[in-house]
């Protein structure tokens, strides 16, 4: 029987728990593509085929394979893959999830720093000097800073993160206390204070508050109410977590994801379409950014939430971790 019962759990649950964690990942990224599609090439949607609108469905058919194609890889790949653990694909969540946030965090340090500084270029009029004055014209547009200023720093951030292995979690808390006392220091010594310089606090700070989310529920830093949690076994902490991931944390990143980005006025979609940027005239253009930052909150917890699924569930089904360590 104990026999019979490893086989089943090799043979069917394994597999069943990395098909639906790996689905459920790729489902985020189909669902972004088809987000992408809808608002920026004007495809109709899946919703098309519910609608009087037949010359419309071979486009949405060809964004129906957005989401069949992925589904179908992740179950070829399980079926192919049988003697992979559920700690392998857990593993291999939380390095995505680590590379997604250093590439962030290189691309919120950079945009931060050569955005300030363009916005303090224009407000003292030093920026009509340095460069023709068509193209300063066009820095101060926040469309034409956001596609040729800030979206190239976010290629470069890409890249950079692939080679650097650090989240930056610290330096960025160093550098908003920083940001933080050249306020003090300009404002009460020189009597000088402009947006953008309280602009480049609450972008770090949003930046660190938010992406540092996904590594804390890596690392267990976030708090628990132990009232009753500290008391469990080890298995009663796993079903604990599991279910909890299941029912509480990826419905949650599915909420913000849905109803920030079901239409093109949502509350992601709408700012980062528009490119949005703040009342004052010589602010910093980053707040269509911040609205970008719950986007990657959501993704990032998302597949945090999916390891911590397949690593909780690897305890309840008795499997060894190859190399804790890692």
């Amino acid at each position: 029987m104990p026999q019979v019962s490893t086989q089943f759990k090799r043979k069917v649950v394994i597999p069943a728990l990395r098909v639906f964690a790996l689905a459920s990942v790729s489902m985020c990224g189909s669902f972004l593509l088809s987000s992408y599609l809808n608002f920026y090439w004007k495809w109709p949607g899946l919703s098309v085929f519910v609608t009087k609108a037949p010359t419309l469905h071979s486009w949405a058919g060809l964004q129906l394979l957005v989401y069949l194609v992925p589904i179908t890889t992740v179950i070829f790949i399980v079926l192919r893959s049988p003697d992979r653990t559920l700690h392998d694909d857990s593993n291999m969540l939380s390095r995505f999830t680590q590379y997604l946030i250093r590439a962030v965090f290189w691309a919120v340090l950079i945009i931060g720093i050569v955005d300030m500084a363009i916005s303090f270029l224009r407000v003292e009029g030093l920026l009509i000097k340095l460069v023709d004055p068509q193209f300063a014209s066009e820095l101060g547009r926040s469309k034409y800073r956001g596609t040729y200023v800030h979206f190239p720093i976010l290629g470069i951030s890409i890249v950079i993160a692939y080679f650097s292995r650090t989240l930056g979690f610290p330096w960025l808390a160093l550098l908003i206390v920083a940001a933080e006392i050249q306020i003090v220091i300009a404002r009460f010594i020189f009597s000088y204070e402009q947006a953008f310089m309280g602009d480049l606090v609450r972008f770090w700070y949003g930046a660190l508050f938010l992406f540092a989310s996904a590594y804390t529920l890596l690392q267990e830093g976030h708090v628990r109410v132990d009232v009753l949690y500290a008391s469990f076994t080890e298995r009663g902490k796993a079903w604990t977590n599991a279910l909890g991931s299941v029912f509480l944390g990826m419905p949650l990143c599915w909420i913000i994801l849905t109803t920030g980005m079901w239409g093109r006025a949502n509350s992601i979609s709408g700012p980062l379409l528009s490119f949005e940027v703040t009342q004052s005239g010589y602010g910093m253009y980053v707040k269509y950014l911040l609205a970008g930052f719950l986007l990657i909150f959501a993704v990032s917890m998302l597949i945090q939430f999916t390891s911590y699924l397949l690593r909780n569930a690897a305890v309840l089904l008795n499997e060894i971790e190859p190399n804790p360590k890692s």
